[in-house]
């Protein structure tokens, strides 16, 4: 069995070229990353590779975390391997970023392997994450509701970005059973430490691993196999997919600084799959990646697309999707471009008729009939109640206006605020105006005083148009 596991591990690294490459190897002190770093001891001078243990204290059990550390540092003597030994609060991490304890302990983790990996020029960490491991996360990942993206589990090679660091995670025996490396350990005459927390009923890994797996293998002998199955096919789906995405990108997408900026017609029509994949493309180029962004936030957005200009919505980490005229804005709101053209002056419209501004063109008509499907660009109104003597300027402090829906005036600067109106935009959003006030923002809101009702005989639609 031995030579079976360095046989395929050593294939490993010749398949994806790997030779030469400077590891840090994560080391618990399991069965798992001790098989692994035994292998690659026997393999290193035969690869070209230069090896860096690093193992994590994460104070969690006490004396027994302790006699782990001291373990992985004899461990590294032995085999003449430098060691970096690292301490963690996981505790105090969890309570200041609202994790459950095992998010904190891998945050933690990944971090210091990071940190280990950029103060000695390694390229990449190797961490002994098996079969088993890849199975139980699919499981997780179910459990959760994942997407189709969850299903495909843990990759072999995987690049990501760990604080400010960009690191190559890699994981050789995802082909390799738990079974297998305890063996392996047995017939090198390896002691690896057993983690008594891998008995504990609270992680949910745990539960997986101890009770759902063990009543699934119940109803089919295989179903790591099948579980194994369905992660290649959701592998080769999503690969099709991310094509798909990347085209899209290429077409609707531009990314300036840390916004990004998708073309609104260029994606009308797309399907919902590869929309699905796009946006997931476009979060993960925003410095906080997928972090914290669930199913229902992309679903969220998808619901937004096509609605009208000024629809917004809040996702973790201060980002907002904004909706604009013809553009949607994805990034810090402090940070998005204004979705309106500069105003200067006060321009007298054209009724009916066309009116000609910087940035827009103003259409007006008289009208027999509303229809809803028009963008927030649009405005019907009482042509009566409202008269001919219409213009356009922006906002001036000062201005108030009866929001539709509302009893009583508002001052139209606190409603831009409630109506979470980035600042930027405030005065560049045109506002119609009559001899009695204000008729309507432009994009948000009619004024209720000239609205249409039962009792009007002729419909004033206007229309904003931004010039291309």
């Amino acid at each position: 069995m031995s030579d079976d596991i360095k046989m395929r591990v050593r294939h490993f690294f010749d398949r994806n070229s790997l030779d030469g490459f400077k590891l840090v190897v994560a080391v618990s002190g399991g069965p798992d990353s001790v098989c692994l770093l035994h292998l690659l001891s026997t393999l290193k001078d035969e690869l070209g590779l230069t090896l860096h243990i690093a193992h994590l204290d994460h104070h969690l059990r006490g004396k027994e975390s302790r006699a782990d550390a001291e373990y992985v540092r004899g461990l590294a003597d032995s085999l003449h391997i430098p060691v970096t030994i690292g301490q963690a609060d996981v505790k105090a991490y969890r309570e200041e970023k609202k994790l459950s304890l095992e998010e904190a302990a891998r945050e933690m983790r990944y971090r210091f392997l990071a940190e280990v990996a950029g103060s000695f020029g390694m390229d990449a960490i190797v961490t002994g994450h098996t079969q088993n491991d890849n199975i139980e996360t699919i499981l997780l990942h179910i459990v959760r509701g994942s997407g189709t993206r969850g299903l495909v589990g843990l990759k072999p090679l995987t690049p990501r970005t760990i604080g400010n660091r960009r690191v190559n995670i890699v994981r050789p025996m995802l082909d390799i059973t738990r079974e297998e490396t305890i063996e392996y350990c047995r017939q090198q005459g390896l002691e690896p430490r057993l983690d008594s927390s891998n008995l504990e009923m609270s992680p949910l890994r745990n539960k997986i691993r101890l009770e759902l797996l063990p009543l699934l293998i119940s109803y089919n002998s295989n179903i790591g196999g099948a579980l194994l199955r369905l992660s290649a096919n959701a592998e080769d789906e999503l690969y099709y997919l991310d094509g798909q995405a990347r085209e899209l990108w290429n077409k609707a997408v531009s990314k300036n600084g840390d916004v990004i900026t998708l073309d609104a017609r260029a994606l009308a029509g797309v399907s919902v799959a590869p929309l699905r994949q796009l946006l997931r493309l476009c979060l993960e180029q925003l410095p906080a990646g997928l972090k914290d962004i669930e199913y229902c936030h992309i679903e969220d957005i998808l619901s937004l697309l096509g609605k009208p200009s000024g629809s917004r919505l809040d996702l973790p980490h201060g980002l907002v999707f904004w909706v604009g005229y013809d553009k949607y804005w994805l990034g810090k709101e402090s940070e998005l471009p204004c979705s309106y053209p500069q105003l200067d002056g006060e321009y007298q419209l054209t009724i009916p008729g066309i009116t000609e501004l910087s940035g827009w063109h103003v259409v007006a008509n008289i009208v027999h009939a509303i229809d809803n499907g028009d963008n927030g660009l649009v405005a019907y109104m009482d042509a009566d109640v409202v008269g001919k003597n219409l213009s356009v300027r922006t906002w001036k402090r000062g201005d108030r206006f009866q929001p539709l829906g509302m009893s009583c005036k508002k001052k139209l600067g606190e409603f831009m605020i409630d109506a979470r109106i980035p600042r930027l935009w405030r005065r560049n959003i045109p506002v119609v105006v009559s001899s009695s006030g204000i008729v309507w923002l432009v994009g948000y809101r009619l004024d209720e005083r000239f609205k249409v009702t039962s009792k009007t005989k002729r419909v004033l639609r206007l229309e904003f148009k931004r010039h291309d």
